[in-house]
């Protein structure tokens, strides 16, 4: 994608700035401890953000879009199984899917596309390309010669504490993440681009998901009601009110914590690693909690945002205070606490969170009680982008996954980590570095 940050000289404004920067944050799990960068300065003018429907996003550039492009109101994240055991065959799809994209983000049909969205718009459709490890070795076997590219960074995630991984949503040999503002644009770009994969690569889980703003508030709501955006360690570095100046900050930020420079291989050069997790919340169980215990639990107003120890939704954390017999506002063992860069030595990931639902399931417990009966498929597709993923995500998240209260209403079923290589110059295609590497 074109550099994000491009038209600061025709007097974008700061809040339009931010908007396309994404969303900087501390930490992972449900993600009640973000914010927004484009709700960082606190400005009474609204987005400046083009019609959904007509607007586009550029395809070609220095990193792939859909990673700090402003977050799209849906999204349909494929992962691909590669079926081919020859290396020619992945070079083409990828030239096929590259071309493809290119197309479907600038509004236009892939070859062969069949005219299903005919009269819809590009609705800001962004296509990211990421790939699994199966794509360097599997189950022993260097498949395509690119064993010995496979960055250092990109390790196995671990088995964290409560994780009930659904093989069938989990893994995968090449992912994609198609976001857009209308659901059937972000469909319809995966369903082309498995109709071009053939015999070479076939789907083997997806996740649809979407983003709920209600009028007049600028943070999003997730399904359990909180204010899914808000905390974000870039609020300091956006305290400029010369654009050109927020705008070096916050590319400091970027380059700090969500591109890979020279500490990687020279083909993931300006790209990312992506951890997706596919979570589901209890909330049959939720509801029937009261709202102050929820509260205690993510460790702010379910109404205003404003964290437990605050009046205000942006006021900043103040894990010190406590009540008048000495007991701490903010829980030890509260959401926002274990989320928050003062908790996790500063480490910091970039978050694209998409809320789900999958309708429901049957439940039919093996023990005592044996509760039978059916209990909600909904939940986050959680998103996260960082340089690494050991000092990103798996450090964050190893915590979380002892300690935090919120763990008895969420469950991790899914999901996977990828490797999003730069982005692409035209006539180049998607991976072209790596190939070109082996």
């Amino acid at each position: 994608m074109s550099c994000p940050f491009k038209g600061l000289k025709k007097g974008i404004t700061r809040r339009g700035f931010l908007t396309a920067a994404g969303s900087l944050i501390a930490a992972a799990g449900v993600g009640y401890g973000t914010r927004s960068v484009q709700t960082l300065l606190d400005e009474s003018k609204g987005l400046n953000l083009p019609g959904a429907g007509h607007a586009s996003e550029p395809f070609w550039g220095a990193h792939q879009g859909g990673i700090v492009t402003s977050p799209q109101t849906h999204t349909y994240f494929a992962a691909f199984d590669v079926v081919s055991e020859k290396r020619e065959d992945i070079v083409k799809l990828l030239q096929a899917w590259t071309d493809a994209a290119a197309k479907m983000t600038a509004g236009k049909p892939a070859e062969g596309d069949s005219g299903d969205v005919t009269g819809l718009y590009p609705a800001r459709l962004t296509l990211t390309f990421g790939f699994g490890a199966g794509l360097f070795t599997k189950e022993g076997k260097d498949r395509y010669g690119l064993a010995h590219l496979r960055p250092e960074a990109f390790v196995d995630l671990p088995q964290f504490n409560g994780d009930q991984m659904i093989a069938e949503k989990t893994g995968g040999d090449i992912s994609v993440q198609a976001c857009a503002d209308d659901s059937q644009i972000a469909f319809h770009a995966v369903r082309q681009l498995a109709r071009l994969a053939t015999d070479t690569a076939h789907i083997r889980w997806t996740q649809a998901g979407f983003i709920a703003k209600p009028d007049g508030e600028n943070t999003p709501r997730n399904l359990q009601g909180f204010k899914d955006g808000t905390e974000s360690p870039a609020r300091e570095r956006a305290k400029e009110n010369n654009p050109a100046a927020a705008a070096k900050n916050l590319r400091k930020g970027l380059d700090e914590v969500v591109w890979v420079d020279g500490e990687g291989p020279a083909w993931m050069q300006g790209g990312s690693y992506l951890v997706a997790r596919r979570i589901r919340m209890a909330l049959e169980h939720w509801d029937t909690v009261k709202v102050e215990f929820q509260e205690q639990v993510i460790g702010r107003h379910k109404d205003t945002g404003a964290p437990l120890s605050g009046k205000n939704e942006f006021d900043t954390l103040d894990l010190d205070a406590t009540d008048k017999d000495g007991n701490p506002l903010i829980a030890e063992n509260a959401h926002v606490r274990l989320a928050s860069s003062m908790t996790n030595d500063g480490a910091q990931i970039l978050r694209r969170g998409y809320s789900y639902n999958d309708g429901v399931n049957y439940v039919a417990e093996r023990w005592p009680p044996w509760r039978q009966g059916l209990e909600y498929d909904a939940g986050l597709l959680f998103l996260a982008y960082q340089r690494d993923p050991r000092t990103g995500f798996i450090k964050i998240f190893d915590k979380m996954s002892k300690f935090d209260a919120l763990n008895q209403f969420v469950t991790h079923t899914g999901g996977g980590m990828f490797v999003c290589p730069g982005g692409v110059r035209e006539g180049e295609f998607i991976g072209q570095r790596l190939f070109q590497a082996a």
